[in-house]
């Protein structure tokens, strides 16, 4: 289920980070899903789906956070 284009990716995703962020996520979410496809690397029981997610969202926090109305900023 890895995303083509931000415009694939989840609502919660695409109304909330900005382009760069969404390209930081889709990127990060399409490597974890390959990496991570043997459920012995996953802890506990996550899915490959679950585990992707967590991964793409920790990979748009090294970059950006969220300001004191809510939105994503990049970091400075």
């Amino acid at each position: 289920m890895p995303y083509k284009s931000n415009s694939e990716l989840p609502d919660t995703v695409k109304e909330n980070l900005p382009e760069h962020g969404q390209d930081i996520y889709r990127e990060a979410f399409n490597n974890a899903w390959e990496e991570y496809k043997d459920p012995s690397e996953r802890k506990g029981d996550a899915s490959r789906e679950e585990t992707a997610h967590k991964v793409a969202w920790s990979a748009v926090k090294k970059k950006y956070e969220k300001d004191s109305k809510g939105n994503w900023v990049e970091k400075d």
